[in-house]
């Protein structure tokens, strides 16, 4: 990544969680369809277990839904370095013994114009953050039995 300051994307990061190690590969070609558009670039992705006992331990990108096809090959790769070992404790401090998780660093392209614009008038980012969806539909639900 040898773009100036200019030219990044604010950076985010998810933990997709797959209770009972319970995966279906459906969810990666949304993933592709992502990166394909333009949306966003895989800065890191990575695979981990939470075993029962509690251990948490890397996994490899392999045939994750077991039918014969390496569904995340196209991710091979897709590392940086930036998730650390103190990164994997934070993992297995929030997903449940039992199931495998996705963390996904990666950086916003669409917002490059923007963040590019910000920066040019003097601006800067700080803070931001997500509202759950589960609060915001309440708040909508509030707000309508308000009205």
């Amino acid at each position: 990544m040898t773009e100036s300051l200019d030219e990044i994307g604010p950076i985010d990061y998810l933990v997709l969680e797959f209770p009972g190690n319970q995966f279906r590969g459906d969810v990666f070609p949304r993933l592709l369809d992502l990166v394909d558009g333009g949306l966003i670039r895989i800065i890191d992705l990575l695979f981990v277990r939470k075993e029962a006992d509690g251990e948490v331990t890397m996994l490899t990108i392999s045939d994750l839904d077991g039918d014969g096809e390496l569904d995340l090959a196209v991710f091979e790769g897709a590392s940086t370095g930036l998730i650390g070992e103190d990164d994997l404790d934070d993992v297995g401090g929030v997903i449940e013994p039992g199931s495998s998780a996705a963390v996904l660093i990666y950086e916003n392209l669409w917002a490059v114009p923007f963040a590019a614009a910000v920066r040019a008038s003097g601006g800067q980012l700080v803070s931001n953050g997500r509202i759950p969806l589960h609060e915001f539909l309440e708040s909508l639900d509030e707000t309508e039995a308000d009205a």
